[in-house]
């Protein structure tokens, strides 16, 4: 009896078939294919869980560069004399807590603003806020020359309070196109105030006492000078607080409520701790662009829109960033001192134009 001729199809999948499979015993089990394909998914996970300790030490590096380095000479091996450590508690202490509280009173408070407008673009200094915080700061040494610090922060902080509540309602209001036109808004509004601030600080006499304020550097920070910023970590303690409750709003006025979430209240409370912390830090250290606008947006990239989530992240970031950027400032010029301010608005405004220009990528293709 003649073979039955194979097909082609046969031939081709007998062919394909692994020796070792055809060889093996009745019963036996293939062995598994090897993964060749990237990192194990255990790996991806051992990776994440290490990235934010890795980020904490990082952090933990720039704090002691940053209570090392300065006009005075203090090292390791003078640390205990009697005028290095003078020197070490009076100003390099308090100028880095007041580094690390400004920094993370800023970048919590431009994520707040990020999702009640559901805008990427949006912080502090875009929106007018700051602006509206110097404004308060400049009626007090007008009406009040001799009012304290806590007075002072009231009054920036009303004034900030309303100004971003003013800015909410014409956003509201406003039919938009685009997601560019929402900080151009404040940048407008932010432009009046300053040009209102400037003409009666030219007016009074009160010119270089503002340049103090927009020059927003940490050289005068002592010890003494810097503790009303302990205020700030309580706002990013209730940020923590309301994180879920924020995640939910920015997913829209609309569905926020269908889910049984006080939406006007939340924006409110949200406003008023964007308020605070950007009064006080206005006071004490005076105006930090952009900060509220890179770090949110770095950390939103990588790992999503969960608040909760983000806000330890957004602080180490954010304390990492003023960090380098007050440490160029101290060492680029030295013994003179660039303010951190100027760094941080150098590198602000080119993370702008990466933003919009990303945006605009995606947006067209």
């Amino acid at each position: 009896m003649n073979p039955t001729p194979s097909t082609p199809a046969a031939t081709d999948q007998a062919s394909d078939t692994p020796a070792r499979l055809v060889d093996a015993p009745e019963g036996a089990t293939p062995a598994a294919p090897r993964d060749v394909g990237g990192p194990r998914p255990g790996a991806r996970s051992a990776v994440r869980r290490l990235a934010l300790p890795a980020m904490a030490l990082l952090v933990l590096a720039l704090l002691v560069t940053s209570l090392m380095v300065g006009g005075y000479d203090i090292t390791f091996a003078n640390l205990f004399t009697a005028d290095a450590w003078n020197m070490f508690l009076i100003s390099r202490v308090p100028r880095t807590l007041a580094l690390v509280l400004a920094g993370i009173a800023m970048a919590v408070s431009g994520v707040i603003m990020q999702v009640l407008t559901q805008n990427r673009f949006v912080e502090p200094t875009t929106i007018g806020t700051s602006q509206w915080a110097g404004f308060g700061i400049l009626v007090m040494l007008i009406l009040v020359p001799g009012a304290s610090i806590m007075l002072r922060m009231t009054v920036a902080t009303a004034f900030a309070f309303v100004g971003t509540l003013a800015f909410m309602a014409i956003v509201r209001r406003v039919s938009l196109q685009s997601s560019i036109v929402v900080p151009l808004i404040g940048i407008m509004l932010g432009a009046v105030v300053s040009a209102v601030t400037v003409y009666l600080a030219a007016t009074f006499d009160l010119l270089q006492a503002m340049d103090t304020w927009r020059s927003g550097g940490f050289s005068s920070i002592v010890r003494g000078a810097y503790e009303p910023l302990w205020i700030v970590a309580g706002t990013t303690v209730v940020t923590f607080l309301l994180a879920d409750r924020l995640t939910v709003a920015g997913l829209g006025r609309d569905l926020a409520t269908n889910v049984g979430l006080r939406y006007e209240r939340v924006v409110l409370l949200g406003t008023l701790v964007v308020a605070v912390a950007t009064g006080v830090t206005s006071v004490v250290v005076g105006f930090l662009p952009f900060l509220g606008l890179i770090v949110p947006n770095m950390v939103s990239m990588i790992r999503g829109d969960d608040v909760r989530k983000n806000l330890p992240w957004v602080a180490l970031v954010s304390v990492a960033l003023i960090l380098v950027c007050d440490l160029i400032g101290r060492v680029v010029i030295a013994p003179l001192e660039l303010p951190v301010s100027v760094v941080l608005g150098t590198v602000g405004a080119l993370g702008f134009i990466v933003l919009v220009l990303r945006r605009r990528r995606h947006v067209t293709y």
